[in-house]
């Protein structure tokens, strides 16, 4: 019998994925070395339920995560229920509703995976696994900075030597477009033109528009105001509008915190950056590790999202998208992040007591050992446990009280007493 044709079809939906021991194992190494760093930086875990009220959760979500959004009927009570496209809002309206009466400022942590619907032919991730921190209650350049550092500190933990970190400021933009009166359709062209870096795109919008020279320069500039601290400069040379100023001044203040932690020659700056201009409040950032077209965390400020739940606090926060990162590193990981088992137990004949004893006593002292419990050559055990990750493999003869070690890595061996081992006296 054709033993494929008996197994259901496993094929997944569009967007989701089986993870593999060797892939989980990275995942959950970079979770980890996260999650390290959260804690250096003082910040506690919290840990948000998979389901929301589809009307509580959509308070905290902008349009388009609006739009990306799992819903369906909960049976028990007929209500439309959601699986979070985004941990963020959650922790605004446990932050609000729960924690109400905690000292402020509140360093939260989390991680964990959302949902998001994505087009079709899109062939994005519909799953996405999450881990990030919120800062609520603080106002300020040096909180903002604190987060980019901090996001700066995650990719060196992680071994990342090539990245940088792209920091926007919404304010600018929106200082720049406060006083051009458009309608609503030219408005979100000139936005989407700014996006996608066009400057003879933006021309065109704005050639019948007879704008004062002034406000011409101060939008056209827009599209190329990005690279080092220098565009700050360059921005100031061009921008007269107050509001737009004080971006430039609240940069400058998170650019001299960034500078005394050490990191700055990892930021870039981008003034034409207009992601989560609906959501966000001040500084946006994101990071970029070489070659990867995508983000692996963004973050920024986001003063008015506890307010939808009830509770006025400034904020500011990032999020790493651990599938990118995981894209972006996974050659890198290979080595770090595999995990290495310590002993394969081998025993022949028909009482294994001996080998049993022996694998109990070596968990307890904490490695990660199993019996190989098929009886098989011993090339055979020795091919499964290389293809296992097992570092050794021991061959106990309770008969002479003795233990044949074999060093996977280069085949070396010794002999080691029995009783040594149950001592305490040999370690691996």
């Amino acid at each position: 019998m054709n033993r494929q044709s008996t197994v259901p079809d496993a094929t997944l939906p569009r967007g989701v994925k089986d993870f593999l021991p060797n892939k989980a194992a990275k995942i959950e190494f970079l979770q980890h070395s996260l999650k390290r760093v959260f804690h250096r930086w003082a910040f506690r875990p919290i840990i948000p339920p998979t389901l929301e009220y589809l009307d509580v959760l959509e308070r905290g979500l902008g349009a388009d995560l609006r739009e990306k959004t799992f819903r369906f009927d909960d049976r028990q009570n007929g209500k439309l229920v959601a699986f979070t496209p985004d941990i963020t809002p959650q922790v605004a309206r446990i932050v609000a509703t729960r924690m109400q009466g905690a000292p402020l400022p509140l360093r939260l942590c989390y991680s964990g995976k959302v949902l998001r619907h994505t087009e079709q032919q899109a062939g994005k991730d519909r799953e996405i696994i999450q881990a990030g921190v919120e800062l609520i209650g603080l106002r300020g350049p040096e909180a903002d900075a604190e987060m980019i550092a901090m996001a700066i500190e995650c990719l060196q933990s992680l071994g990342a030597t090539e990245f940088t970190v792209d920091i926007g400021q919404v304010e600018f933009f929106h200082g720049v477009m406060g006083n051009l009166d458009l309608p609503a359709d030219r408005a979100m062209a000139v936005q989407q033109a700014i996006a996608r870096k066009d400057a003879s795109g933006l021309a065109e919008v704005l050639a019948d528009l007879h704008l004062e020279e002034r406000k011409y320069a101060e939008i056209m500039a827009l599209p190329r105001l990005f690279g080092g601290p220098e565009v700050l400069d360059r921005a100031a040379d061009i921008v007269a509008n107050d509001r737009s100023r004080q971006a430039l001044e609240n940069l400058r203040q998170i650019l001299a915190v960034l500078e005394a932690y050490g990191v700055e020659q990892h930021v870039t700056f981008d003034l034409g950056e207009l992601r989560g201009l609906g959501y966000h409040t001040g500084v946006t950032f994101q990071g970029f590790l070489s070659g990867m077209g995508s983000d692996v965390c963004s973050g920024g400020r986001y003063d008015t999202l506890t307010e939808r739940y009830g509770m006025s606090a400034p904020a500011t926060g990032f999020a790493f998208n651990l599938l990118n990162l995981l894209t972006a590193l996974d050659r890198d990981l290979e080595q770090t992040a595999t995990q290495k088992l310590d002993v394969l137990i081998l025993q022949s004949g028909p009482d294994k007591r001996t080998a049993q004893q022996l694998a109990r006593t070596l968990r307890g002292r904490g490695y990660a050992c199993a019996r190989d419990i098929i009886e098989r050559p011993l090339q055979d055990s020795l091919d499964y446990g290389r293809k296992m990750n097992f570092r050794h493999v021991m061959i106990v003869t309770a008969q002479t009280g003795e233990v044949r070690l074999i060093k996977l890595a280069d085949n070396s061996e010794q002999m080691i007493s029995l009783q040594a081992i149950l001592a305490g006296d040999f370690r691996l």
